[in-house]
């Protein structure tokens, strides 16, 4: 009863039916660019393509951009280049004076950096075309087909590719001005979506056809792991530590200002899902040197192992320390004490200036250990997963990059739309308190 009635709340909505209806549309434009190939392929000729992107980075890749990736639609290049400048721009934003200024601007500086993220864009753009297409005529010609790649046609198709993934940013934008939640995380969440049904389907299927019996019980203790995984990854992702700020009194004329206490959240997992980026893209260059040479034993070919024993312990071991570093560079102990410094706040017992920048900085490794070995953990279970026998297209979901996408940007559409409804004096969507999404932003990562 409770959900038909916040769904009759969310239609009783105009704005927000509104909303969601053109939100809807704009999604299927996009899932149906998915599926137009690149002039001059023939689609039946993909199947290497396709086997290619099955493991490891590339299988990110294509999870990313809907599975585009490996039908070589105009929208092969997905949203990744734009992600990846967003990332560019925002670490040259923590070493670069004239950044940070722009950073410190307001409203014109954040357009000015939008603008360098587009530019910067575009040139990621025209580099990845050319080394996807040449992928491509490797790939189908290895399966036996043909296509042809001289340098006008080569022009051609990195232009398409181009303006294809131009058009998925311009449809994230339309999507933050007109539609619900972040337009560029939403896009990444509908391609991971997009993936699960096929993914549960062949889970299914596979355990009923076991031999042995007794496969649906297994399939149905899958389902219970999962959304027991689920469960801690939302846990990842909202988790905080609050620390208590006081704000002294101040007196100006005949009013008074501050006294109030206040609560700094500092999250568990400030670095979000770049920890596992970060990593990934560096545990492919053995797979990558690798792929060059004929030997493939010893120990970079067993790091060609995306279940093996030591892919994973490094892997695990790389996240916890990306998670260090990325909260080190993120999170600002001394910029936060000078700012409660600046409007009379003060850590009740803890003294102003260097104790305060030192005491946030040790409660800040406290919660980031346990956040990265936590993190570490939820990266791994999809090998844990296929090793104990699942389908290796479900078992992504069990954990990594997916999952936790996936989860803060369903935590942070659904923030936005309890927001709507208690704007306008509804019920919001949970009874024992509000949604919590990642952040005060949406950004993807």
């Amino acid at each position: 009863m409770g959900f038909t009635k916040t769904i009759k709340n969310i239609w009783s909505v105009e704005d927000l039916r509104k909303r969601i209806g053109i939100t809807l549309l704009l999604v299927i434009i996009y899932r149906f660019g998915c599926y137009v190939v690149l002039p001059g392929i023939n689609p039946d000729e993909l199947l290497a393509l396709k086997n290619f992107t099955a493991d490891g980075l590339m299988q990110l890749l294509d999870m990313f951009s809907g599975g585009a990736f490996s039908q070589a639609s105009i929208f092969a290049l997905g949203i990744m280049p734009y992600i990846t400048a967003s990332i560019v721009i925002q670490l040259l934003g923590m070493v670069l004076p004239a950044f940070q200024k722009m950073q410190r601007e307001g409203e014109s500086g954040r357009m000015k950096l939008n603008q360098y993220t587009r530019y910067l864009t575009v040139i990621i753009l025209l580099l990845q075309g050319p080394a996807y297409l040449m992928n491509l005529k490797y790939q189908v010609q290895a399966a036996g087909g043909h296509v042809e790649m001289g340098v006008w046609t080569v022009a051609f198709m990195t232009i398409v590719l181009a303006a294809g993934s131009m058009f998925i940013m311009w449809l994230g934008e339309r999507i933050d001005q007109k539609g619900v939640g972040n337009g560029i995380s939403f896009i990444i969440l509908i391609g991971i979506i997009a993936r699960l049904p096929e993914a549960f389907i062949q889970e299914f299927t596979g355990r009923l056809m076991n031999s042995q019996g007794g496969g649906l019980v297994i399939f149905l203790v899958e389902i219970i792991i999962l959304l027991a995984v689920i469960a801690g990854a939302v846990l990842l992702v909202q988790g905080t530590r609050k620390v208590p700020v006081q704000y002294a009194k101040r007196v100006v004329g005949n009013k008074q200002y501050g006294g109030a206490r206040q609560y700094i959240p500092l999250k568990v997992n400030a670095a979000g899902v770049m920890p596992i980026i970060f990593a990934q893209a560096i545990m492919f260059i053995p797979v990558t040197l690798v792929g060059f040479s004929t030997n493939h034993t010893g120990f970079f070919g067993a790091l060609t192992d995306m279940y093996g024993f030591w892919y994973n312990l490094i892997y695990f071991i790389m996240i916890v320390a990306f998670t260090y570093f990325y909260t080190a560079i993120t999170v600002r102990p001394a910029q936060m004490a000078e700012d409660m410094k600046r409007n009379n706040g003060f850590i009740p017992g803890i003294k102003p200036g260097k104790p305060t920048v030192d005491y946030l900085d040790s409660i800040m490794s406290r919660i980031t250990l346990p956040g990265s070995i936590f993190l570490g953990i939820v990266a791994i279970l999809p090998a844990i997963a296929h090793i104990c026998g699942l389908n290796r297209n479900f078992a992504s979901f069990f954990g990594g990059t997916s999952l936790l996408i996936l989860v803060g940007v369903v935590l942070d559409t659904l923030r936005i739309i309890e927001g709507h409804l208690l704007m306008r004096h509804y019920d919001g969507l949970m009874k024992d308190g509000r949604i919590k999404g990642r952040t005060t932003g949406s950004g993807a990562f």
